[in-house]
């Protein structure tokens, strides 16, 4: 499909263009980008090889590009604050960007698209964010190698090239590395830039001038930043982030186009299938059945199940969430990859349909690409509307997250385009499975405040359902904390870490969570790779199931949390062998052992069924069953 109008095309802003055209004056514009003309050509976009993570960078494709000229160096924050004074107050973020020349940073894609208009207006000319196609050409200035460089990237272009949790400063002036041959700088490292696409599929067909789809949910950033591994760095590397981003790793440069009613610039929009647990999903009303009142434990079963098809999948699957739907179904989700600080890391799904004796294979559900994506939950709002929070990185490390929010109104078949809700990557945002809402309609989410193994949960707050969130500023005790409503209106939660007499920590909030009170529980503290589930049930008491001696267990309050009892291993008595999959591996249940870790999550839909799932194995029984003998 061919566009004529290509800024519409692309769904940025109407015109940019000519002011002339606008019958718009021109105004002085002291700090202009320096600009490079960049030839017309024909290339190979993408990498013929790339697989595992990098597979969104193949089908490799011939791409021909009309000639343009692009900023020399990427914006600095001189240019930027002529436009956005304001700006100023977001020098030196974590030490980054503090000079004139130093490249702008926490600048979102609709910021970056505004500067474009702005200088428009100002010269005269056409300025807008180069397309992916444009800045992978002009990045390699005639090569084919894996940098502008060659297949390696000179320690002198480097800035901190690791995987660092808590990221290291480093000097952003532009222009201080050697150029490429058409002499523009900074296209390695430095800062990610924004470009104009949407993300999506490359497709195999020899393209001019492509501007990417027509719709989407990420923009492209193309060319890797400080703090972060060279790989990634590459000219072929695609990442990508919510248009809403802004961090101290992303900036832009510009583009100066020629040509705008050309009709040069193709639009793609590639075939992309439903994913599996999305497709064919009903949308009648089931009606549960009556909670039965005989004890009943089901066989266990595994909800991980692999895909069958080309879905991304690792070696290393974690932390579930899972909510029932209003069609009956289980929706599960987990993030799926090969490192916990690795930025191939997606968050995929299953479902569970009703009727149905087993999940079905995984499928993606969520993924920014090239962005770390540690945390999810899943909450069924009292309308019947699924709402999702999940973490996402600015790069590979999990400590240092924005909060994003989705929801979908048709079961999990569907979902709203993602919302950072609370944007600034910061700790406080590592999102534990089993939010809450309050007798008021308040949810309640909370995150693990620490990325290490103690430290608190932080408690986010929405009177809204979930459209926005406010972080308390308060801290329970303990991560991975767990949280529930007591009958007089107070907040009791449970944690991982940060024991207190040697006891899993109790907190309590008589404020709504904006202060907590902490004591010792009555159980014993839990380590590594293991999470627990508090939940309130149908029927009334308060569950826990956690980790002791003989493995997971569950225990019952009916006095709102004063005392505990019905404690229960989570085992019928048979002997079997499970895998828990992730940090617990291959276990032997018996009648005197249970699975001895698993993150662990749960709900319980109407008819009474408590549902547990760890990293990999599903348990299904009632309340009636955890009194029985």
């Amino acid at each position: 499909m061919r566009f004529h109008n290509f800024l519409a095309a692309a769904m940025v802003i109407p015109v940019l263009g000519c002011c002339a055209c606008n019958n718009e004056e021109t105004f002085e514009i002291e700090h202009l980008p320096e600009m490079v003309e960049i030839p017309g050509g024909t290339f190979l976009m993408g990498n013929a090889t790339a697989s595992g993570a990098n597979y969104d960078e193949a089908p490799a494709h011939e791409v021909v590009i009309s000639e343009f000229s692009m900023g020399k160096y990427e914006v600095t924050n001189l240019q930027y604050e002529e436009f956005r004074p304001e700006h100023k107050a977001l020098r030196g973020d974590e030490g980054f960007s503090t000079g004139d020349n130093d490249a702008v940073i926490n600048v979102s894609w609709e910021d970056a698209v505004a500067y474009c208009k702005w200088l428009s207006r100002g010269t005269g000319d056409i300025y807008r964010l180069p397309t992916e196609a444009e800045w992978e050409y002009a990045c390699r200035a005639g090569t084919t190698s894996a940098y502008y460089t060659g297949d390696t990237l000179p320690e002198s272009m480097q800035k901190q090239q690791a995987n660092n949790r808590d990221i290291k400063p480093v000097s952003l002036e532009t222009g201080r590395t050697a150029p490429n041959a058409w002499g523009l700088c900074d296209m390695h490292g430095n800062v990610e830039e924004w470009c104009l696409d949407w993300y999506g599929p490359y497709v195999a067909t020899r393209q001019i001038d492509p501007a990417g789809p027509s719709e989407g949910l990420y923009h492209v950033t193309r060319g890797g930043s400080h703090n972060t591994p060279a790989e990634f760095l590459r000219t072929a590397n695609r990442s990508a982030a919510t248009p809403d981003a802004a961090h101290n790793m992303l900036g832009f440069r510009v583009v100066r186009s020629e040509y705008y009613d050309a009709g040069d610039m193709e639009h793609f929009d590639p075939s992309v299938p439903k994913p599996r647990h999305a497709s064919g999903v009903s949308q009648e009303t089931y009606r549960w059945p009556a909670a039965s009142k005989e004890a009943f434990w089901l066989e266990p079963i595994y909800f991980t199940v692999k895909p069958t098809d080309s879905t991304p999948y690792y070696s290393h699957n974690h932390q579930p969430a899972v909510t029932w739907c209003n069609n009956g179904d289980l929706l599960a989700i987990w993030y799926s990859c090969d490192a916990e600080a690795g930025r191939e890391m997606e968050v995929v799904a299953s479902r569970l349909r009703q009727g149905a004796c087993e999940w079905e294979p995984a499928s993606t559900f969520f993924k920014v690409p090239d962005r770390n994506m540690t945390g999810s939950s899943l909450l069924r709002l009292e309308d019947g509307t699924l709402l999702h929070m999940n973490g996402v990185g600015r790069a590979g490390e999990w400590q240092n997250l924005a909060l994003c929010a989705r929801r979908s109104k048709d079961n999990g078949a569907s979902w709203s385009n993602p919302v950072l809700v609370e944007p600034r990557h910061v700790k406080r945002h590592q999102v534990i499975a089993g939010p809450i809402i309050l007798a008021d309609g308040t949810l309640v989410q909370l995150c693990d405040a620490e990325a290490g193994g103690s430290g608190g949960s932080s408690v986010h707050l929405s009177d809204d359902d979930g459209a926005s969130w406010t972080d308390t500023g308060s801290s329970v005790a303990g991560i991975h904390a767990q949280i529930v409503q007591l009958r007089d209106g107070s907040l009791m939660a449970l944690g991982r870490g940060d024991n207190i007499d040697g006891k899993m920590p109790c907190s309590i909030s008589t404020d709504g969570g904006k202060s907590w009170k902490y004591s010792a529980s009555p159980f014993p503290g839990i380590g590594s790779g293991q999470r627990h589930v508090l939940l309130r049930l149908l029927e009334g008491p308060i569950m826990l199931a956690s980790f002791g001696a003989g493995g997971l267990f569950v225990s019952i309050t009916e006095d709102e949390g004063r005392t505990w009892s019905a404690q229960k291993l989570m085992t019928d008595g048979k002997t079997r062998t499970l895998n828990g999959g992730a940090h617990t591996g291959t276990f032997t249940m018996s009648a005197t052992q249970a699975e001895p870790k698993g993150y662990f999550c749960g709900t319980q839909t109407p008819d009474g069924t408590i549902h547990l799932l760890s990293s990999s194995i599903h348990y299904r029984f009632n309340l009636a069953w955890i009194y029985g003998n």
